[in-house]
């Protein structure tokens, strides 16, 4: 059995979309599928690594947001990969410029098409200060996933959100984690020392610097938590890149570390297992894979109950959950964290517990049958 992906993004790029991505194809083709990729080309990508299964499209960096490439749509490379590797299925993992290509030319050459819905787009409007945006991008991801034969989603939320839509089979899928990679015993009293957080508590943020992230939300609770608290018992550790980063360091509370981009397989493993709580203030995730990855490495987890969040979020349980946008009940929360440290005990262990129960290896056979069944 014969599958291609078509996706506007792809590793080396490393986002939640990305990476499940990538799981996918490696887990397919352990189960004995022949699986492609279309995707973009990158900037110092290592040609003689690059997985000759993958056809890599010329891109752009995106204006004001380099990190995301852009690629123009070329409808005869896509068309012709179809026809010589005759897919059984088409994956559109992306709803716009590869992603929306690749629907239209399997459509034309008769070929099953799924996709898939990682991102709400819609809600992302508002944070970059076009709500007017909303209602429109929402009709678009309608009519594409409309298209499918059956739509992937990570959280029972965001498919809710499509049958609401009218998208009619929406599976949930893609609630994995990759638990022996992320673990506590990855923890590093040298990272720590290293990193200036010997001794204090530390709050973890991992993800893109970007408005509808919420960043803002974390670094502001922190400056109210770290008020109430003895000098020095608190940091905030903030890794990732974006287009806010700039903003961000110049109105971090002193003492905030910022690592920017860090390789994740090498590099984040042992950063997550070396703080002690994880903070998120994300509205719109479908599923938060950083959120999963920290309680994988046995870190209580701080975070608004939205969206796929929500799904493995448990109040008192693995975590401490408070209101969306409420600084001062995410300050609160930080509080409780590093002051009582038989809190602290249990909701790690809770979280790692969480983590446990979501193996990749269990979602990549229902893939599988999923794949085989349509």
């Amino acid at each position: 059995m014969r599958v291609l992906y078509c996706t506007d993004t792809y590793p080396p790029q490393v986002n939640g979309v990305s990476v499940v991505t990538a799981i996918s194809v490696a887990g397919l083709r352990e189960r004995g599928w022949d699986v492609h990729v279309i995707a973009p080309r990158y900037p110092h990508e290592d040609a003689a690594r690059r997985d000759p299964n993958v056809i890599a499209l010329p891109s752009m960096p995106l204006p004001l947001y380099p990190d995301v490439r852009l690629v123009l749509p070329d409808y005869a490379v896509v068309r012709a990969a179809i026809d010589r590797l005759k897919p059984d299925l088409v994956h559109c993992a992306t709803e716009f410029i590869v992603g929306r290509v690749g629907q239209i030319a399997a459509a034309r050459a008769g070929v099953p098409i799924v996709t898939s819905y990682h991102t709400d787009f819609s809600r992302y409007m508002t944070s970059y200060g076009v709500p007017w945006l909303a209602k429109p991008v929402a009709r678009y991801l309608a009519r594409f996933h409309k298209r499918a034969r059956r739509t992937f989603t990570p959280s029972k939320a965001s498919r809710a959100d499509l049958l609401r839509l009218g998208v009619s089979d929406v599976e949930v899928w893609g609630c994995g984690v990759d638990a022996d990679r992320f673990n506590p015993s990855r923890r590093s009293q040298e990272l720590r020392v290293k990193l200036g957080i010997d001794g204090a508590f530390t709050f973890l943020y991992v993800g893109r610097l970007a408005a509808e992230k919420g960043v803002d939300v974390v670094m502001e609770a922190y400056r109210r938590a770290e008020s109430q608290l003895p000098h020095g018992v608190a940091r905030l550790v903030v890794a990732g890149a974006g287009p806010e980063e700039k903003r961000l360091r110049a109105t971090a509370p002193p003492g905030t570390v910022f690592l920017g981009f860090l390789e994740r397989d090498a590099a984040l493993p042992a950063l997550y297992a070396s703080a002690d709580a994880f903070a998120f203030a994300s509205t719109t995730e479908t599923l938060g894979l950083v959120v999963l990855e920290a309680m994988a490495s046995g870190l209580s987890v701080i975070a608004a109950p939205a969206g796929g969040v929500a799904e493995h979020l448990r109040d008192g349980e693995n975590g401490i959950a408070y209101p969306a946008n409420d600084v001062d009940a995410c300050a609160a929360a930080m509080v409780r964290l590093a002051t009582d440290g038989s809190l602290s005990v249990r909701l790690r262990t809770g979280a790692r517990r969480t983590a446990e129960a979501l193996t990749w290896s269990a979602e990549l056979d229902r893939l599988d049958a999923s794949y085989r069944q349509l």
